[in-house]
């Protein structure tokens, strides 16, 4: 049964869960990788405590309906890209499965990622999860930048299928920067930069509470997510963007509007020097985070030093298409 039906393919990061069936150009669902539980009270003789341990596993929600649920914990099982929680993260696979994706998993095989340095204890854990848990015919696991440079290939500027280049994977906790050379990552010059998504948002949360503009606490990390994802943006000249701004504020400033979830009135708030403040973090972590390495450093500290080395011999080797000679022309800049 398995030949005929679609495989099921699931890519989860720190932020986000992507899935899924193969052949399709894009996610059936993309949710938070968030669960929400009933931790009971550690009250009562053992027999007790013991139901209801039993109906608070059946008891849980994951993706948005997590984040919806105020009389629940709401867990994050991976971070940094790793899974640190292996119990909520097999309750997250089953209603991940039967719930989104409405598949026997008996019926299909399964395509999942796993972040560049995962370790192999990792990779057996979610081995044995949908093997003995799920009883599924077969998994492929596969790095996330591999499967990226493959999914490059759906462009219609790409001519030649390569699996060779550079990766930048950038998600909500981690960045790693990854060099591929036919399909084959190169493990030794992979570098993990752990500023992502989720550093910015905590930044502009911290700016927006500096300035006191009256959001309401409980709402300050989400209204600071949504004006990341509507407002920001990456300058070049950060003492230029200053002086634009302190020109013409009515042209560049723009205005946020929220509903208070309490009491249902509106606010509004202006997003000024947070709409490009948010993302040099990744050029100036030291602002924040510090740490001394952006992301900008490593990429040309490394194709300075192993990966050209490296990627050298298979350069001649493949023919120029257009991602091909957009990577040289961006790689022969940072000489």
């Amino acid at each position: 049964m398995a030949s005929y039906l679609p495989p099921c393919v699931i890519d989860g990061g720190t932020g986000y869960t992507k899935l899924g069936y193969a052949g399709n150009t894009e996610p059936q669902f993309i949710i938070p990788s968030c669960i929400a539980i009933r931790e009971s009270a550690k009250v009562g003789d053992q027999a007790q405590r013991r139901v209801m341990k039993g109906v608070d596993d059946l008891d849980f929600f994951i993706g948005d309906e997590a984040i919806d649920k105020p009389t629940y914990a709401t867990k994050w099982p991976i971070r940094h890209g790793i899974v640190e929680d292996w119990d909520l993260m097999e309750r997250f696979m089953e209603q991940v499965i039967f719930k989104y994706l409405r598949a026997e998993p008996e019926d299909h095989y399964f395509l999942m990622t796993e972040p560049p340095l995962n370790t192999p204890e990792n990779r057996e854990y979610l081995a044995e999860i949908m093997f003995e848990s799920f009883n599924i015919p077969g998994l492929y696991i596969a790095v996330q930048a591999v499967l990226a440079l493959a999914a490059s290939w759906t462009s219609r500027q790409v001519g030649e299928r390569t699996l060779t280049g550079i990766v930048i994977d950038s998600g909500d906790g981690v960045t790693h920067v990854i060099p591929v050379a036919e399909g084959y990552v190169i493990g030794s010059c992979i570098k993990h930069i752990p500023i992502a998504g989720r550093d910015i948002t905590y930044f502009i949360q911290q700016l927006l509470r500096e300035r006191e503009v009256g959001i309401p606490p409980e709402q300050s990390l989400e209204t600071a997510k949504a004006i990341k994802e509507k407002y920001c943006y990456i300058c070049p000249d950060i003492v230029k963007e200053f002086a634009k701004y302190d020109g013409d504020p009515r042209k560049w400033i723009k205005q946020y509007t929220g509903i208070n979830a309490i009491n249902k009135t509106k606010f509004v708030i202006d997003v000024g020097y947070e709409r490009f403040l948010g993302p040099e973090i990744f050029f100036h972590p030291e602002v924040r985070t510090g740490i001394r390495d952006s992301v900008s450093e490593t990429l040309l500290f490394e194709w300075r030093g192993k990966v050209r080395s490296l990627l050298e011999p298979v350069r001649h080797q493949v023919e120029e298409d257009t991602s091909t000679v957009c990577w040289l022309q961006a790689m022969a800049s940072l000489r």
